[in-house]
């Protein structure tokens, strides 16, 4: 999948549940209660040796959904999402390496900036969608307002921090094609296997998403 394509599916969503998953065996339960409260999405992170897994199973079980590998720190690790069935790939920070690798494979890349400068990184490598992370630890909406000034062109994914309270917020700022959240599919609840929880706060949350763009 093209960055372009990838992009377009995320910011019709508005939100994408970022999820660290430890077993699994809880992911078909996982996308089962998401795709139930209304987002059929997820980016699951490689911070657990289940990540790469859970992916494979999701896409396998439930190609509707649209998956991202999420803390993507190496090429390898970009390899084997995609191959999995990740359809796009995040990552904390900008590694040029990892994002001109992506590119060349034709992968989907959102990679994460927080200052200006790395703004700059990604422009020179073509992108204009960036994750804006941590976003709120780094100065939240206000933070994304001031970069966008000077970088117009360039729309930002929030993540870190983001909430069902602070959500409207940065879903409201024109730079902001979408955010990344994970209140709904919290590692507690997961590995409670409270999934009926999970699907009560994604519904709640695809609401949110509704009311506040007014559709």
């Amino acid at each position: 999948m093209k960055t372009e394509s990838a992009v377009e599916k995320i910011s019709r969503l508005g939100l994408v549940p970022v999820v660290k998953i430890d077993r699994a065996e809880d992911a078909l339960p996982l996308a089962a209660a998401l795709k139930r409260g209304g987002l059929c999405c997820a980016e699951i992170t490689f911070r657990t040796d289940a990540a790469e897994d859970a992916i494979r199973r999701i896409a396998e079980a439930y190609p509707e959904f649209l998956l991202g590998a999420g803390t993507v720190l190496t090429c390898d690790q970009a390899d084997r999402a995609v191959k999995a069935g990740a359809g796009f790939i995040v990552s904390p920070g900008l590694n040029p390496a990892v994002v001109t690798h992506c590119l060349e494979k034709g992968y989907a890349v959102v990679p994460g900036v927080c200052t200006p400068s790395e703004v700059e990184a990604g422009l020179s490598l073509g992108l204009s969608h960036l994750k804006f992370f941590p976003a709120e630890a780094a100065g939240g909406v206000k933070m994304i307002k001031a970069m966008s000034a000077p970088y117009g062109g360039v729309k930002f994914m929030p993540t870190g921090g983001i909430s069902a309270g602070n959500l409207g917020d940065y879903l409201s700022c024109k730079a902001v094609f979408a955010c990344g959240g994970s209140w709904m599919v919290s590692g507690e609840l997961i590995n409670a296997g409270r999934f009926d929880e999970i699907e009560k706060l994604t519904a709640q949350a695809a609401g949110l998403v509704k009311e506040i763009r007014g559709i």
